[in-house]
């Protein structure tokens, strides 16, 4: 591969890719190694072994309805991506760039402002996306680096937008356990994702992401297309064979799909009367039933559905096996205490609260979100293991606890740039490996830290302390 006639980011990202290609693990294999190391970090603080191995069987299976909803979120968006009518529209839209390094771009926008609604749909409508334009062969695209984009609504500001696990939490006191909201009250979305710093920081962030895009794309011999990555099936979805024996009959008609449709609607109608729609539609079980309801109706005839699951299934693989590791994970930081009584997560925690001033909270705490989130990569599920002693850390040095959420929020998301955990839906669409993207979003990952703990610094110096809101 010839880099010599790259700028000098598009040659970083260059040896960035091919560094990660050649050294980068299988995604499993890094989860595991996480798990081999928190573990001896139990066992070197004091946990003993009975303790350790008894955490990991407890946490292993914690996550199976988690690992399940994130399955369907997959196959969910892939059914709707690829029915006929959005399929046309993702067509549509790929006919737009007029080079590679703008498609490229392009993907990362749209990756990006779909997050903010649903980071679900945006990793699959992206990926498919991608796919699209990869159909374009004269676009020369660099599959590696569209997929990377794709990425970026998960990795850069997904957790700004509606779809915000801790966000939502905090807004909805039904939801909230009960020691948490006698530390935080209730923190509405006009003191978190819709205060006007909160705003400026997200249009940062897609502002750079895009110019890191720009400038770290390979063009002409340095672009690796989908063919030249192994990619041979990113071809167009293949048409519903007709129908060849009477007892398909049925497959082929939409009468069933009308029926449970209607089945569907009638109770997602009755959940967004009941809930606000941010609220209504923050519930996975929601979200996913609504996704499979809507891509049912639209692909019509039930052997169109089921040809898009059985197509979205092998996607899913990577989350089935490694989210068990995740729970494990989480249950040795939070589960295996020390000599001393406290766990993994309360020492990793005391240190920062330790040094945090009320000036420098957001540089602490994000901090420590950022190195958490690695190892424990679900927003909203660290978010509850977490917050009660950050919240309350924050509450003591008087920091704006909507600040306080928005600063987990734009810190959490880091990890997530170079974290195979929440890559693996998109990867599954787009037929690729960790290692294949991961360099690319180093990149971001580098440019990223430094500007969101600025930001989250200097904006978080504009806000004034509020005393909790306790439900009525």
């Amino acid at each position: 591969m010839d880099s010599s006639q790259q700028g000098l980011p598009a040659r970083a990202a260059l040896r960035c890719a091919a560094w990660s290609e050649r050294w980068f693990p299988d995604a499993w294999v890094f989860a595991a190694l996480g798990l081999v190391l928190v573990a001896l970090a139990a066992l070197g603080f004091g946990a003993t072994p009975a303790t350790t191995v008894q955490a990991f069987g407890d946490g292993f299976w914690s996550l199976i309805p988690f690992t399940m909803q994130m399955a369907f979120v997959v196959i969910g968006g892939y059914v709707v991506a690829s029915a006929p009518i959005v399929a046309r529209l993702i067509d549509a839209l790929a006919r737009v760039p007029k080079s590679g390094r703008g498609a490229v771009c392009y993907v990362a926008l749209v990756s990006m402002l779909a997050s903010l609604l649903s980071w679900g749909f945006s990793l699959v409508f992206g990926g498919l996306l991608v796919r699209a334009l990869a159909r374009r062969p004269a676009l020369a695209m660099d599959y590696r680096a569209a997929g990377a984009a794709a990425y970026l609504g998960l990795g850069a500001v997904w957790a700004m937008g509606l779809s915000s696990s801790a966000a939502q939490l905090q807004a909805n006191p039904a939801s909230m356990p009960p020691g948490l909201l006698a530390i935080t009250g209730v923190v509405p979305f006009t003191q978190t994702i819709f205060l006007w710093q909160s705003l400026l920081l997200t249009a940062v962030l897609i502002g750079v992401s895009l110019l890191v895009c720009w400038f770290t794309t390979p063009t002409g011999a340095g672009a690796r297309t989908a063919r030249d990555c192994g990619v041979a099936d990113a071809d167009a979805l293949p048409v519903l064979p007709p129908r060849t024996r009477p007892g398909e009959w049925l497959e082929y008609s939409p009468l069933l799909s009308l029926l449970v449709g209607v089945l569907g609607l009638g109770w997602l109608l009755r959940r967004f009367a009941s809930l606000p729609a941010a609220v209504a539609i923050a519930d996975l079980n929601t979200y996913n039933l609504l996704f499979l309801t809507v891509g049912l109706l639209l692909h019509w005839r039930p052997r169109s559905f089921l040809d898009a699951v059985a197509r979205a299934v092998p996607s899913t693989a990577g989350v089935l096996i490694q989210f068990p590791l995740y729970g494990g994970i989480a249950a040795l930081l939070t589960h295996a205490p020390g000599a001393d009584g406290a766990t993994l997560a309360h020492r990793l925690a005391g240190v920062f609260v330790r040094v945090a001033t009320t000036d420098s909270f957001p540089l602490v705490m994000g901090g420590y979100s950022a190195v958490l989130g690695f190892f424990v990569p679900s927003g909203g599920g660290k978010w509850l293991v977490e917050a009660p002693y950050v919240m309350q850390a924050a509450r003591d040095l008087h920091v704006h606890l909507g600040w306080a959420v928005q600063v987990y929020n734009a810190a959490e998301a880091l990890p997530n740039l170079i974290n195979p955990f929440w890559m693996l839906p998109l990867l599954g669409v787009l037929g690729l490996k960790a290692r294949d993207v991961v360099g690319f979003t180093f990149i971001q990952l580098l440019v990223h830290v430094p500007l969101v703990l600025g930001l989250l610094w200097a904006l978080g110096l504009t806000l004034d302390y509020v005393p909790p809101l306790m439900p009525g």
